[in-house]
């Protein structure tokens, strides 16, 4: 039996710019925080950064082939802050440009361009005048913004403002483990509060501009579950992951607020980081985050099973092995615990759990999505796998059973949202490309395409050949 996919259902691949451009000091550009915080010692496992990458600055038009020998129908990029206004200054044409013939290549193979503004490449420049934690930085992702807007709108429609802010927020200014590297609470709490300002005063600028533009932003989102629904502990434990998690931001997107019981939690661990928070909240900010959006892009890659008392056996750490100091990115973790459920794991140690993305997709569409009027687009979703290359017939390929079943398991938990009612209309897998993971530097391989980082030769995986079947069929 197959199942078709809907006639409007876009198929599309995902990646960031500093994940796979390299070209990290060529035609102007200068550092951003990620550049900066890769030389940091035991900040990136190997010690690697991405100078280098794979060189999609240089060889775009191959990658756009690729997308073409695959299927798409869409390719979801990010600009490079740092590359377009160096330090944070005047707007630098030649990166500028680079994104102008991406996206000319991109519309010649009959791809669209899905635009993302942020995906966590901040001038450095500005971090050094307190990056997200400082007001000052809304306004001047404004002017990148309405610049990028300036140079692209003529040919480009889908503008998501930004990538996960739960990541440059929490995870990057609280937990330490992502650039900048801080471990303060009050930073965390300050920059989400101005990364949600920098989107929602870019949906009313870039709204202004152009009334058919369709905008919106990309959440990370989690399904978290109790361990054992009656103890009350686990219970809480899971309204505390959930509203750090997901409603901190759904929240006030949708809202015009931020939870009051996630609030209070945090004020009773640190009610100074709470006052400066509420302080840096301005008249207007949270209309101003609430504007209404076109589409919402969600990222899944697996939930949690959550405890209010430590487990017998703690389960396996599905962090990066660095070495440098890091804490919770909850503010608000004492009594919160992960617990083993036997699920399988990627080689990141993140469970595979396909029917968490189906209740997601019903909780995000159901409670804010449909009654505001947004659609959704799975945004990012994919695996990281130990991949093994071997040569047969003077051909490099990827037998990568693992993600191949992943991307069908979660194609069909798409499938399963929209069976129930969900307006999900379209996957982006990622990654399109292996490329530096973050904070994983290049131990770990998402890519449907594999990169040879020595040669920079691509070769089509397993998964990216099935991905093109399902694509070219239509059908799972």
């Amino acid at each position: 039996m197959t199942r078709p996919f809907p006639e409007d259902f876009l198929f599309g691949a995902a990646t960031a710019a500093y994940q796979i451009e390299g070209a990290a000091h060529e035609d102007g550009r200068t550092d951003s925080i990620w550049d900066a915080f890769a030389r940091v010692p035991g900040a990136v496992v190997g010690g690697e950064s991405g100078d280098v990458a794979c060189d999609h600055y240089h060889r775009y038009p191959e990658d756009v082939a690729l997308m073409t020998e695959l299927g798409l129908q869409t390719y979801r990029f990010s600009t490079s802050w740092s590359r377009v206004r160096p330090d944070g200054g005047a707007v630098n044409a030649k990166g500028v440009d680079f994104y102008s013939r991406l996206v000319d290549e991109l519309l010649g193979a009959d791809i669209l361009p899905w635009l993302t503004l942020y995906h966590w490449d901040m001038p450095q420049a500005l971090q050094e005048s307190g990056g997200w934690t400082n007001r000052d930085t809304v306004d001047r992702f404004l002017e990148y913004a309405g610049n990028m807007h300036d140079a692209l709108g003529d040919r480009v429609n889908v503008w998501t403002t930004l990538n996960e802010p739960w990541c440059s927020s929490f995870l990057s200014y609280t937990g330490g483990e992502h650039a900048p590297g801080h471990t303060s609470v009050a930073e965390g709490l300050l920059a989400s509060h101005h990364l949600l300002l920098a989107h929602g005063l870019t949906v009313q600028e870039l709204r202004g501009r152009d009334a058919s533009l369709n905008l919106g932003i990309t959440l990370n989102h989690t399904v978290a579950d109790p361990a054992d629904p009656d103890r009350p502990a686990d219970a809480d434990a899971v309204r505390r992951v959930d509203g750090q998690f997901n409603r901190w931001f759904l929240d006030p997107i949708y809202r015009g607020s931020y939870p009051a019981d996630i609030v209070e939690d945090i004020r009773g661990v640190d009610p100074d980081a709470v006052a400066r928070f509420e302080a840096a909240i301005h008249d207007g900010d949270l209309v101003s985050i609430s504007q209404k959006i076109d589409t919402q892009g969600v990222n899944y890659y697996h939930g949690d099973l959550l405890s209010g008392r430590a487990p017998a056996v703690p389960p396996v750490s599905g962090g990066p092995t660095t070495e440098r100091a890091r804490r919770s990115p909850y503010p608000s973790n004492d009594g919160i615990h992960s617990v083993e459920r036997g699920l399988p794991r990627t080689a990141q140690n993140w469970e595979v759990q396909p029917e968490g993305l189906t209740r997601l997709l019903q909780r995000v569409w159901t409670e804010y999505a449909e009654p505001a009027g947004t659609v959704l687009y799975m945004t990012e979703n994919g695996a990281a796998y130990d991949d093994v290359a071997v040569v047969e017939d003077g051909e490099t390929r990827v037998h990568d059973a693992d993600r191949t079943e992943f991307l069908r398991l979660h194609l069909g938990a798409v499938l399963d949202a929209a069976d129930a009612g969900v307006d999900v209309r379209g996957y982006f897998y990622w990654s399109m490309f292996d490329n530096f993971e973050w904070a994983w530097g290049y131990d770990k391989r998402f890519g449907i395409v594999r990169v040879d980082y020595d040669t920079q030769a691509r070769s089509l995986k397993d998964s990216g050949r099935e991905y093109a079947r399902i694509i070219a069929a239509r059908a799972l």
